[in-house]
């Protein structure tokens, strides 16, 4: 019997011990879910201004995304005909761009709830967690992909129904900077910024085109 016990022991522990690949859903699923949890404690507080919403919604972008990431997929191959100081400029640019295209959606919300209806396992070790919006009439699905370093997730590209956040904007980018540069490129971006104005045809409303992230 006590020859038999180590090995109980261990088939015990492999058996409670999730498979790698759970272990990183389960994870992943549960960063989205936080996330998600966050931003709705913020928009359901009556007691805030939308400007406020805004504000703290910021906030929990800044710490989930990772927005050099993001920033190096929009530019894609264009990314290194920037400066390191371009590229710094242009990152910083670019985060405060989709508060500008998205922080007005805030009062057009209506108690939504979200739910995740599933995950899956992308190239390089980067895993897509799907959710539906679920309101009255059509749910709408928003899909994260998820990148982890340093031992931390981060958001590095959000779908809604089936267009990515970082293909739009590269296809309104790319073309300006292969033609007129970078620093056309970032004129533009300081300007829409301080106008408050997206650079995304209707203001960044879904429409269709290239769903592809890229890996650069």
């Amino acid at each position: 019997m006590k020859t038999w016990a180590p090995l109980t022991v261990a088939l015990l522990l492999g058996w409670l011990t999730p498979a790698p690949a759970q272990a990183t859903a389960q994870e992943a699923r549960a960063f989205v879910q936080e996330t998600a949890d966050e931003v709705l404690v913020v928009l359901k507080n009556q007691d805030l201004s939308s400007d406020q919403k805004v504000r703290r919604i910021e906030d929990i972008a800044y710490a989930r995304f990772d927005f050099d990431t993001m920033a190096r997929l929009v530019l894609a191959r264009n990314w290194s005909k920037l400066s390191p100081e371009q590229q710094k400029e242009f990152a910083q640019e670019f985060r405060r761009h989709l508060s500008v295209t998205y922080g007005k959606n805030i009062e057009n919300y209506r108690n939504e709830t979200i739910t995740i209806t599933a995950d899956r396992e992308e190239a390089r070790g980067d895993w897509t967690v799907k959710t539906a919006i679920e309101r009255s009439g059509d749910d709408i699905l928003v899909d994260y992909r998820l990148r982890k370093g340093d031992g931390q997730w981060k958001i590095i590209d959000v779908t809604i129904e089936r267009v990515s956040l970082v293909a739009n904007f590269r296809s309104q980018l790319q073309d300006v900077v292969a033609n007129k540069g970078a620093d056309e490129m970032l004129r533009i971006l300081r300007e829409k910024n301080a106008a408050g104005q997206s650079i995304l045809p209707n203001d960044g409303k879904v429409s269709s085109g290239d769903t592809s992230t890229g890996s650069p």
